[in-house]
């Protein structure tokens, strides 16, 4: 086992060091303070190719790794959790799904301007009365000759009020067994119809859009059908277990930006007439927190480097989601600790990781569902 990143890796950790603490971190705060999607900052990383990183460069992609993806994840999570959300969920979830289940034709429309950064991509799953029970989809889509007509609602849909396309998914009939037959199927943005509001009052990852869809009559071509048409759940499911390699990874940026801060406030805070960097409560505390930074880490490279490999990744997916999450959360929860009351004031920033946090355990799955993967990986 080689546990170095090689030299394209390390290139892009630099680079994407770089421009998040140079461009996006002097912005975080007035990001996550006006909840404004940075839109600027976008146009930024599709000129550097982040947006493309995991996809072939024959679809304008970089032609690299999901490590590598992972590890950009990381470096913008760890100076801004909003940013970070948004950049993984046009990734893993606006582009991933077409490059993984579309036609040659559907490649070449919509996911090289996604892969070359011209354009952002959305991933319209959960509706108000399905979270986890995805399988409760009510949206529908009915062909219409050679058209699907799509009407129902779709809420939390993260990038949608800045996407120019969104992966619907849509009940289109009925199995031999009587169940619903979902499937997916790529709806532009402008078609005549949707409609995308942008009204939620976020407790964290403020600066990332999260909006609702109204689909009310909306007509698309037939050949917008993404993959196989009774497939459409385990398409999804696929989709979900990359993405949480990239919700694992934003989570190792925020854990490891909160060891980052409560380790320089440590040495720096006095009490005592010493720094508290020299009590064994903290020093305890900093080592919990170095440890399972660094588990998390390697919980997500390796879930990375087995879907690369080609291997069956499901339960490692969830391994690194489910720990990587709630470390963060723990993290966060400690690097405000150790600040003591500074940490529950917005200068000192540990309380917006905290707050960015929690949406992790939540979102692609919550913990208790990655439980649920694991456990149904274990006993089959």
């Amino acid at each position: 086992m080689n546990f170095e990143l090689d030299k394209e890796q390390l290139m892009i950790k630099k680079m994407v060091s770089d421009f998040a603490q140079n461009v996006i971190r002097p912005r975080a705060v007035d990001i996550d303070r006006t909840a404004q999607f940075p839109v600027d900052i976008f146009e930024q990383i599709g000129e550097l190719g982040l947006l493309g990183i995991p996809f072939p460069e024959e679809y304008g992609g970089a032609g690299s790794d999901t490590i590598s993806y992972a590890i950009a994840v990381e470096e913008i999570g760890k100076v801004c959790g909003s940013t970070g959300l948004s950049y993984a969920a046009a990734v893993s979830l606006g582009a991933s799904p077409i490059y993984y289940f579309g036609t040659e034709e559907q490649k070449k429309q919509y996911l090289t301007p996604l892969a070359e950064g011209k354009a952002l991509g959305a991933f319209g799953l959960t509706e108000p009365n399905a979270g986890s029970d995805a399988g409760g989809t009510k949206t529908t889509a009915v062909v219409d000759g050679d058209d699907f007509i799509i009407n129902g609602e779709k809420c939390y849909i993260t990038n949608a009020s800045f996407a120019e396309t969104v992966i619907v998914t849509a009940v289109t009939g009925k199995d031999d067994r009587g169940k619903n037959i979902i499937s997916a199927i790529i709806v532009p943005t402008d078609t005549d119809g949707v409609t995308i509001t942008s009204n939620y009052d976020k407790m964290g990852v403020r600066g990332s859009d999260t909006a609702e869809i109204v689909l009310d009559h909306v007509r698309v071509p037939k050949e917008n059908l993404l993959g196989d048409p009774e497939k459409g759940f385990k398409q999804f499911l696929h989709t979900l277990d990359g993405g949480r390699i990239s919700i694992a990874a934003l989570g190792v940026g925020i854990a490891q930006a909160s060891l980052d801060r409560a380790l320089e406030y440590a040495k720096e805070r006095k009490q005592f007439g010493k720094a508290i960097s020299s009590f064994q409560a903290i020093q305890f505390k900093l080592a919990d927190m170095a440890m399972e930074v660094e588990l998390a880490r390697n919980m997500v490279y390796k879930a990375a480097w087995l879907k690369d490999q080609g291997k069956p990744f499901t339960k490692e997916s969830a391994y690194a989601k489910l720990f990587a999450t709630e470390t963060a959360f723990r993290s966060a929860n400690q690097a405000i600790q150790i600040h003591g009351g500074y940490g529950y004031m917005r200068e000192y920033e540990v309380e917006r990781f905290l707050r960015d946090a929690k949406l992790l355990e939540i979102g692609e799955g919550t913990s208790e569902i990655q439980r649920l993967v694991i456990a149904r990986q274990l006993l089959d």
